[in-house]
């Protein structure tokens, strides 16, 4: 029997940092017109698709006594009907009432001893709409390869034929002494990667020495940025209930707005949220000049070849948006110098050799310390980030679910403890969609963001270049 597919460290962080609080789920809303399809259509289709995407039919196996990073097996029990359901909205429903019954899914936890996914479809949306919505957990996928399992259960032409559904049969677990020398085999491999660049450092060291030189900096850029910053009404402890709102615009006038002023679409995007963020923080009657509001960013290390891989390959940069300044074409010229520096301080891709030393800890320590973490970050929540905010590439392709169009993509990211509040941002087919997650007890008001985000925009778009 071979190596099993062990999670990396930063998939097992996702499931430590899982407390019945914080959620570490990601999700989407898929919302198409009608005919809306019966749940046996949709159980077919994904019956059909799960080959291509043999994690849904596996679950997490932890190592005895933390010994080794938990690994993925087959579920010998896998039902395909119990990762299905069905919701029915009292037509016609309004996006609001949808956006509450997607807060409902997502503040509950997926049970750890079945593949860790759930398909939701959801009926009674105004116009005839209809919506799927898609539940994954973030030990299994980040947002680029989530997006990649999305296109593999949806099709790209609208008169695709379902594959043919193949026989399958779980692969037996092995005994527990297997999974300990397993995962002790996988560490010294991922050892031997982390050396394995050695004898390139030795033909190129000035090569070497510089790259060396880049992480040093971004190491001493990122330590800075995770200083206490002050506190407001939007970071602090949360509860296991979330609110959640969405708002869309197209893609287009962003990337003319790059144009216009200066920028790239990212930078657009960050200048909006933080102007949906100090549109927040007015409208709770506290002052943006005197606050720092700390983002998080996630940033993809995948290369072309791996887009489609079922685990976590980000890195991330800590950015402090500028939610003092008023005037919508100073901020986003900010952003788009501020950001520039942060690329060159090389914070990515300090933020990514942590990562891999990561890999090499030993995951019994690696483990308690994490769940300690999280237990502490219960009663005394960290200060030094106050919201993340990822963007996500979408395909900018129409895709199809059993011949029916998707018209949206809403997505939806989680909050931990002192993270109030995550904006997701995704593209798809010429759209920009924003998905703002809250806390629900703290942070019912997360659609005066979603709101705030295309009204900055088009601000942007009507002002005149400076």
């Amino acid at each position: 029997m071979g190596c099993m597919d062990r999670l990396t460290s930063i998939d097992a962080e996702f499931l430590y940092l899982e407390d019945g609080i914080s959620h570490m789920h990601i999700a989407g809303a898929c919302v198409f017109g009608d005919p809306k399809p019966t749940l046996e259509e949709i159980e077919l289709l994904v019956a059909s698709k799960l080959p291509t995407i043999p994690r849904y039919r596996q679950r997490v196996h932890p190592v005895p006594f933390g010994l080794g990073r938990p690994v993925w097996v087959d579920d010998p029990h896998f039902d395909i009907k119990y990762h299905l359901r069905r919701a029915g909205l009292p037509a016609p429903a309004d996006d609001k009432t949808f956006a509450e019954l997607v807060a409902q899914l997502m503040s509950q936890p997926l049970e750890r001893d079945r593949p860790l996914w759930e398909i939701t479809l959801v009926e009674g949306l105004r116009d005839d709409r209809w919506a799927l919505v898609f539940k994954v957990h973030h030990a299994m996928v980040d947002g680029v390869s989530g997006v990649g399992l999305l296109s593999a259960i949806l099709d790209l032409e609208v008169d695709a034929a379902l594959p043919v559904e193949e026989p399958w049969t779980p692969q037996p677990s092995p005994s527990s002494p297997w999974f300990v020398l397993d995962a002790w085999w996988g560490l010294t491999q991922d050892a031997a990667r982390s050396v394995s660049g050695l004898p390139h450092a030795i033909a190129s060291p000035v090569e070497a020495a510089q790259g060396l030189l880049e992480v040093g900096r971004g190491m001493w850029n990122f330590i800075p940025g995770l200083s206490s910053t002050p506190t407001t009404s939007i970071d602090g402890k949360i509860g296991p209930s979330r609110s959640w709102a969405t708002s869309s615009t197209d893609l287009g006038d962003v990337k003319a707005i790059g144009k216009l002023h200066g920028g790239t679409v990212n930078d657009v995007v960050l200048a909006a949220v933080a102007a949906g963020h100090r549109e927040l923080l007015l409208s709770r009657g506290e002052d943006p000049a005197e606050l720092v509001i700390r983002t998080l960013v996630p940033v993809s290390t995948r290369r072309g070849d791996e887009l489609d891989v079922p685990d976590n390959r980000v890195t991330a940069i800590l950015y402090d948006l500028p939610v003092d300044e008023p005037d919508p074409v100073t901020r986003l010229s900010r952003v788009h110098e501020e950001m520039d520096v942060l690329k060159a301080a090389h914070m990515a891709e300090a933020g990514d050799v942590v990562l891999h030393l990561l890999d090499l800890a030993p995951p019994m320590i690696l483990g308690t310390v994490s769940k300690l973490a999280e237990r502490v970050m219960q009663d005394n929540p960290q200060h030094s980030v106050n919201t993340v905010t990822t963007n996500v590439p979408g395909p900018q392709f129409p895709l199809y679910c059993l011949g029916r169009e998707m018209l949206e993509y809403q997505p939806f990211g989680p909050i931990a403890h002192g993270i109030r509040i995550c904006t997701a941002i995704l593209s798809y087919n010429g759209k920009l969609a924003f998905g703002v997650t809250g806390d629900r007890a703290t942070m019912p008001d997360v659609g005066v963001l979603a709101e705030a985000i295309p009204a900055a925009i088009e601000e942007l778009l009507q002002a005149q270049p400076s």
